[in-house]
């Protein structure tokens, strides 16, 4: 079973991700993030959102399948995926591959959203770049508020302003882990 968790840049995705780790340890955690940090090393990502890659959308698909195939665990992916189309394409391979996902989206509203992205440091050590990612999650919160209507219909919305414990509970009630620890 693959556990994904999406939600806006800033919903508290990694941080779940983490809470749920902590008490399903026999879960893995895999980040499509460094997929598209990858293919960044190897092709020219024109959009600047690696998302766009098709590359990027099979190879995701191709590893959370082979993860759950290989290793016989669930799998927990902290990944903003709004695009619907993209995420179709990518939870219709993982359904083609037989793998079960549970699709959980983390709502937050949009001063919450900006005020954790501004408290946070992408890259301590270039506040240039630090300030060109923030301001690209913060330009990235309409498309993610606006998606949530067009989800998948067993998608799980959370109230992202839960705390990270209170998350998980609903999380691991609803994905069946056996997990509370």
């Amino acid at each position: 079973m693959i556990v994904w968790v999406n939600g806006a840049f800033g919903s508290g995705k990694t941080t779940l991700v983490e809470e749920l780790r902590s008490r399903w340890p026999e879960a893995l955690v895999f980040d499509p993030e460094m997929v598209g940090y990858v293919l960044r090393e190897i092709v020219e990502v024109p959009t600047g959102d690696f998302q766009d890659l098709r590359q990027w959308r099979r190879q995701v698909a191709s590893m959370a399948a082979g993860l759950v195939d290989e290793y016989e665990r669930p799998v927990l992916v902290p990944m903003t995926l709004v695009n619907s189309a993209y995420l179709d394409e990518i939870f219709g391979a993982l359904s083609d591959a037989g793998i079960e996902v549970r699709h959980f989206f983390l709502n937050v509203p949009e001063d919450v959203l900006v005020k954790r992205i501004d408290g946070r440091s992408f890259t301590p050590d270039d506040p240039a770049k630090d300030e060109r990612v923030r301001a690209w999650c913060k330009n990235k919160i309409e498309a993610c508020l606006a998606a949530v209507d067009a989800l998948p219909q067993d998608t799980v919305l959370l109230d992202g302003q839960l705390t990270p414990k209170e998350l998980a509970d609903a999380v691991l009630a609803r994905a069946g882990g056996d997990s509370p620890r």
